[in-house]
Formats: structure tokens, C-alpha cells, sequence
């Protein structure tokens, strides 16, 4: 499998990303470009990211889509799939055609088909000798992602390692696994803000984050507290 290459959109996304490591840093956000970037310049179809909380449970930090976060979602409640291995065993999991890993991970095989998936690429995060998370890449064509590809979705993975690195820094305080578990907590947030959005306006989820993330952008706030400000405004009575 192989994504052509749009070397403008390309440098675009990196000056995104790295525009996210600024002072104002949100790795909320990082994290959703790094997914978003995942399909746009690799073969993958969906993305997702998972982070450990404070006692080491994996849990969704990131998706392209609401598909994508009940696959992962799936995987970490049947304990079985190669988001779940990677994460496991510290190594990078190839699954080039999903059909064939039946007899291996039969829950999610038959879950991943029923939505469409027919291969899939794990890669875990490393913040020194912890995985902390991983970044998952799925597809709806089976095979292998390309040399390119690979290489790509490593480069992302470190990224993502290194995002949440300069986001303990900036904070200053609190150990890594306190800092994920509030990155954590500011994802639920936003997917309850997602919720109000969907309802007030009538539209899908993934176009209710797309809201969101235009209204931080437009106030100049991080996704957090923009989300946590609809949330909070949808519960006065």
C-alpha cells in the first residue's frame, strides 16, 4: 500500500505541528493533527492514539473518526488486537490482512471486518523505558504498509512521545503518568463538548469537533477549555 505524496500539504502539516510546540502548547491538538496527518500522508484510511492513565490502563486519546475510536475502544475491552499487543510488548505490529488473524485476536478480527478495516499497523510510544501509548493506523485495503509509510508513522509516533514531553515541561509539575492522565481527562472533555455541539446544531460528531477545534482557534484558547467552557455553559440550567 502507498499514499502519493503532496509535498506542500506535506510541509504544511509539519509547520502545524510544530507551530502546537509554541508556547501556547496543546497536545490535545498535536495529537488529533498527528492522527489526521497519519491518513492524510500514509495508506491508511483511520487513525488513533492511545495513552496510559496513571495506573498504566490504556485508554483513546485521539481518532479520525468516531469508527476509529470503537475499533480502539474495542481492542481494550476485549484485551486483544495489534493496538493492544503493540502497547503490550513494546514492538511495532503488523496486521497486513485482518481476515487472517482470526484464530489470533477472533474478537477484533470480527469487529474490524463488521466496520470495514482490512489491515492494520501499530507502533508504541516511547518515553524512555515506558510505553506510554500507541499510535494505530488502520485500512480499509489488506497488505503491508509501504517502506515510506513505515517510516513515516515511526517518525509521527516519536513525535507524539516528544509532544508530550514539552507538555510536562511547560506544566512544570506532576510526574509523566499524572500529566497523561490529564491529557486523558481533557479528551473527555472534549468529547462531551462534542455531544452539545452535535445536539445544539445537528450534525455528526466528527463535524462537532471540527467546531470545536475553529472555535479555539478563532478565540486563541486550547481545545481544553474551550470544550471544558461548552460544557460547563450546557449544564446551567
Amino acid at each position: 500500500m502507498h499514499a502519493p505524496v503532496d509535498e506542500k500539504g506535506f510541509v504544511q502539516f509539519f509547520v502545524a505541528l510544530a507551530d502546537t510546540l509554541n508556547s501556547g502548547h496543546d497536545v490535545l491538538d498535536s495529537l488529533d493533527l498527528l492522527v489526521q496527518g497519519s491518513t492524510t500522508f500514509t495508506s491508511a484510511s483511520e487513525a488513533g492514539i492511545l495513552l496510559a492513565d496513571r495506573t498504566g490502563k490504556f485508554h483513546v486519546a485521539a481518532s479520525t473518526s468516531e469508527r476509529s475510536s470503537a475499533i480502539e475502544e474495542a481492542q481494550l475491552g476485549f484485551e486483544e488486537g495489534p493496538s493492544v499487543e503493540a502497547v503490550r510488548t513494546g514492538r511495532t505490529v503488523e496486521a497486513p490482512d485482518i481476515e487472517r488473524t482470526s484464530g489470533k485476536w477472533p474478537a477484533f478480527s470480527t469487529i474490524a471486518a463488521a466496520r470495514g478495516f482490512r489491515a492494520a499497523h501499530a507502533v508504541p510510544l516511547r518515553a524512555g523505558g515506558d510505553i506510554i501509548g500507541g499510535l494505530n493506523l488502520f485500512s480499509t485495503l489488506p497488505g503491508a504498509l509501504s517502506h515510506r509509510d513505515e517510516a513515516l508513522a515511526e517518525a509521527l509516533a516519536s513525535f507524539a512521545t516528544n509532544s508530550i514531553e514539552q507538555y510536562r515541561r511547560l506544566q512544570d509539575h506532576g510526574t509523566l503518568r499524572e500529566q497523561l492522565q490529564g491529557i486523558l481527562e481533557g479528551r473527555v472533555l472534549i468529547e462531551q463538548a462534542k455531544g452539545v455541539l452535535a445536539q445544539r446544531h445537528g450534525v455528526a460528531m466528527e463535524e462537532a469537533f471540527s467546531l470545536l477545534r475553529a472555535r479555539a482557534r478563532m478565540t486563541d484558547k486550547q481545545l481544553r477549555d474551550v470544550a471544558e467552557g461548552i460544557v460547563n455553559q450546557a449544564r446551567q440550567p
